[in-house]
């Protein structure tokens, strides 16, 4: 199995109306009932904006350096996401597709690249 990204950038996004809104919430979480039934959804959440960051990070002479709020320069922003966990490119794809046609707007499909064996390269040294 491969875990695939399934996700939209909130400008992608018509505004819609909080009715709009729990509509597609509802759809969109039908489809995710599936995937877990399916036993394919590894883990999602939506909602998210510019409004939803907590800060940056960033390394300077070794060390983590905070700065608070949206400060990425970008138009745009991570608005939602799953992972799901499926046999292939076909299956990743059939599910992009469910949540695009649930919530209607578009939606970007990333594979995982396999993990790498740390053990089996801390052995190798």
């Amino acid at each position: 199995m491969t875990e695939y990204l399934i996700a939209f950038n909130d400008e992608w996004v018509a505004p819609h109306t909080p009715e709009q809104i729990q509509e597609k919430a509802v759809a969109s979480m039908a489809v995710v009932e599936e995937m877990k039934a399916a036993g394919v959804f590894v883990f999602g959440n939506g909602g998210i904006d510019a409004s939803t960051v907590l800060c940056s990070v960033q390394a300077r002479d070794g060390e983590p350096v905070f700065t608070d709020g949206p400060y990425v320069e970008s138009k745009e922003h991570l608005g939602g996401f799953c992972v799901v966990d499926v046999a292939d490119d076909e299956a990743a794809r059939y599910w992009a597709g469910r949540l695009a046609v649930a919530l209607d707007w578009p939606q970007e499909v990333h594979r995982f690249p396999g993990r790498p064996d740390v053990a089996a390269a801390a052995n190798r040294r």
